[in-house]
């Protein structure tokens, strides 16, 4: 909603374009009828439904329109808490604004559903999936024929491949995910059941490799289900893992299960991590240099809320985005690392790649300057940069003990060598700080000197910030 003008109407392509093109490729090869396809961007009647129907989508995505069906008048100003008519803000009193209820968008969505019917009537069709793909209902001739679309060609959209009959036009398989073969059903869940039943410790190693994706999430599940968001106690499952780990290794698991990988791992490592606990390094061994090597994937921990995780070598891009709680040592990232994050804390013992931190707005990062390039690396618009020598003790002792512990569990080689020089390697190292988050600890602070805790804490410090920032000409 805060995207510039310019962006909206300059970047990227028509969905038009993009949807033509991916269902005649997937007709031509007869896997249309093994996929769903969705389109939006700018749908707003029942017509543009229509059209992108006849296009080969059978399922459409709404945003802006409903948005303003519940009162938004498209300000552009998401990312500054101002929002006048209390859609996108924190602010309890522009929230009172708020005028919008569910009601109004069932009330849009029936139109729009209303509007396609009589469009589907004048076609002559009665379900939505004896449409998808008939191009041949759409003529542009009109369209082309004026004089700011003259030399258009609009062919290539139109085509409608020459296939089979027997090739189906729109999803009317179920894919199979091979859940069934997933190793937590084959293995995991058995050899978990004692803790899942009765609270008991257990140990086990397995083999894995990159076919084995989400490992860990299904048992986690089971977690969830029975003892809700407290899980178990921490290290009630110790899992070993030795190999290669498919995409999304231990997403989304609950507290008292702990992974350990001898290997490296595909993208999206503990993506969603809800507690567990996350050790990965290379096998004992190998001739593998983890503090100069990509030991695991994109965008690892995206979303994690709560756990820890220690990472012998390097991360891919985006590490940590939207991280709202999990504490982790890795010891390097690719680009936009910690970005959007919003609580939680990261220590990166070595470079990071460009555009540190962009859109950090809560939780703490602390990056060990190997190379003395950080600063030009990180994004300062919402943050504010401290050498960690001048942070205080408390920092200092955290950080460290954060390192012993990555240390103890994956035998890094460069955690040994800051930790035998500490004295000497400390003012390498920088923190991370988010401004409005530091303003607010600081709100925090003040309010519990008062004696104030709980609800009555939280809304004085919240007034504390909104005072100090209007004294700043803050938002």
């Amino acid at each position: 909603g805060a995207s510039p003008a310019s962006s909206i109407y300059n970047a990227g392509a028509p969905w038009e374009l993009g949807l033509a093109e991916t269902n005649q490729i997937l007709l031509l090869n007869d896997l249309r009828s093994r996929v769903v396809l969705e389109t939006d961007g700018q749908l707003k009647t029942g017509r543009d439904v229509a059209l992108a129907a006849l296009l080969g989508a059978e399922e459409y995505g709404f945003a802006t329109a409903p948005l303003v069906s519940m009162g938004c008048l498209m300000m552009r100003v998401c990312q500054k808490n101002t929002c006048p008519v209390g859609v996108a803000t924190q602010n309890p009193e522009l929230r009172k604004n708020f005028t919008g209820k569910p009601e109004h968008v069932v009330n849009f969505m029936r139109f729009i559903a209303e509007e396609l019917r009589e469009h589907m009537a004048a076609y002559g069709f009665r379900t939505i999936n004896e449409m998808v793909g008939h191009v041949e209902c759409l003529d542009a001739a009109a369209a082309a024929d004026h004089w700011k679309a003259k030399g258009v060609d609009l062919t290539s959209i139109f085509h409608k491949p020459d296939v089979d009959d027997n090739v189906g036009s729109y999803c009317q398989q179920e894919q199979d995910h091979g859940l069934d073969v997933a190793l937590d059903n084959t293995h995991l869940l058995a050899l978990c059941r004692p803790a899942i039943e009765r609270g008991e410790k257990v140990r086990a190693e397995l083999p894995i490799t990159n076919i084995n994706r989400v490992v860990g999430t299904i048992t986690g599940s089971e977690i969830s289900r029975k003892y809700g968001s407290a899980g178990l106690p921490e290290d009630t499952i110790e899992l070993k893992f030795n190999g290669s780990a498919g995409q999304s290794f231990a997403a989304f698991t609950p507290p008292g299960m702990t992974f350990t990988l001898e290997g490296d791992a595909n993208d999206y490592v503990g993506k969603g991590l809800s507690g567990a606990k996350i050790v990965i390094y290379p096998p004992k061994g190998s001739l593998f240099v983890p503090e100069d090597n990509i030991l695991i994937g994109n965008v690892a921990f995206y979303g994690a809320t709560l756990g820890e995780a220690y990472i012998n070598g390097i991360a891919g891009e985006r590490f940590c985005v939207r991280n709202s709680g999990v504490k982790t040592v890795v010891e390097g990232v690719g680009d936009h690392g910690c970005e959007y994050m919003t609580g939680g804390q990261v220590i990166v013992l070595g470079s990071t790649g460009r555009n540190f931190a962009a859109g950090m707005s809560g939780g703490v990062a602390y990056v060990y300057d190997i190379d003395g390039k950080f600063e030009d690396r990180l994004n300062h618009s919402m943050v504010n940069l401290y050498r960690l020598v001048e942070c205080g003790d408390e920092d200092i002792a955290s950080v460290k003990a954060e390192i012993e512990k990555h240390l103890a569990l994956t035998g890094s080689n460069r955690a040994k060598e800051i930790l035998d020089n500490w004295d000497r390697e400390l003012p390498k190292f920088h923190k991370v700080f988010p401004r409005d988050y530091e303003r607010m600890l600081a709100c925090f602070k003040k309010v519990e000197e008062q004696g104030l805790s709980g609800d009555e804490a939280a809304m004085a410090a919240f007034e504390q910030n909104m005072a100090d920032t209007s004294r700043v000409g803050g938002n």
